[in-house]
């Protein structure tokens, strides 16, 4: 534990490791996998050191495996969404779900857990995956009509119309109001924020990170996945954050816990500062690592 200079409130951070129930921490088994979901066997290919793997950069190959993943271990048989909706890899959001089934644990939090899923997407991953590992119930929120078309109808064709709603924010810029209700209560929040401040710059790391793949030339735009609405926002995730921070402060009694990914950690003291102002009366900061990509969550409550 350590204190943040110039803070009230303290900052506690974790190793950047994949957690320990991750049932992902040992790699795939592609054997298995398919045996679950044949349609993964076309894209399985053994790479030079004698391994079975998939192409990455191939985001049929990359949505087979997914689902592959969901069918074996979550108990899901339907996951179906638009091609041009972002692909979330399995193994990462697994891990915020368990992150922050430690942080409830850890803040003795009681009763039924409802958690609100800001920006659940077409693909609804983060309701169906902390719905099967501790049974939690959701509410998942999205600006995008035809995500949300997408997502209900993943929760009907899996029977979880029980456990998972959706809500429509029909504010473009907003985050929790207007879809936080009188009688809501929730345990906490979770959200994965969009990083870019326009299409070009989603457009040119996209770029880059398929450059870093060894692919050349211009037809690296057939893998670029990713509704305008789920990859940029006005001013980019440092706006979003502080949007949303802001509007947590007007929320605080209707939920425990508010968190969110952030992926730029130099976004992080502007945070801790603007919470501080806001009164918020503890920061979590959980470090969380997939392979070489380091990630984390800030927590914030104002309990």
């Amino acid at each position: 534990m350590e204190k943040d200079s110039g803070l009230k409130l303290k900052v506690i951070k974790t190793n950047s490791i994949i957690h320990s129930k991750n049932k992902h921490r040992s790699g795939y088994n592609f054997d298995a996998l398919c045996t679950t979901y044949p349609d993964l066997l076309e894209f399985v290919i053994v790479n030079k050191y004698n391994t079975k793997t998939i192409d990455f950069a191939n985001p049929k190959a990359v949505k087979s495996l997914n689902t592959a993943l969901l069918i074996k271990y979550y108990g899901i048989r339907f996951w179906e969404f638009p091609d041009t909706n972002l692909c979330p890899p399995i193994p990462s959001r697994v891990d915020y779900i368990h992150h922050i089934a430690d942080l409830l644990k850890a803040s003795e939090t009681k009763g039924n857990i409802n958690v609100l899923d800001i920006g659940t997407g077409a693909t609804c991953i983060y309701p169906i995956l902390g719905h099967a590992e501790y049974n939690w119930r959701f509410v998942g929120t999205d600006i995008d009509k035809e995500s949300l078309n997408a997502a209900e109808k993943i929760i009907r064709k899996n029977n979880l119309n029980d456990f998972i709603t959706l809500r429509c924010q029909s504010k473009l810029l907003q985050i929790l109001k207007g879809v936080i209700m009188e009688n809501d209560s929730f345990s906490i929040t979770m959200c994965n924020p969009p990083f870019y401040k326009s299409e070009q710059e989603a457009y040119e790391a996209t770029k880059r990170k398929l450059k870093g793949l060894k692919i050349k030339g211009d037809n690296f735009i057939r893998n670029f996945s990713g509704t305008s609405k789920e990859l940029w926002y006005q001013g980019g995730e440092k706006a979003f954050l502080h949007n949303y921070l802001y509007e947590s402060s007007k929320f605080k009694t209707k939920c425990g816990w508010f968190t969110s990914l952030v992926s730029k950690k130099d976004l992080l003291q502007g945070m801790y500062l603007s919470l501080n102002k806001l009164g918020a009366t503890d920061i979590k900061t959980i470090n969380m690592g997939q392979g070489n990509k380091v990630s984390r969550i800030v927590a914030w409550t104002f309990r």
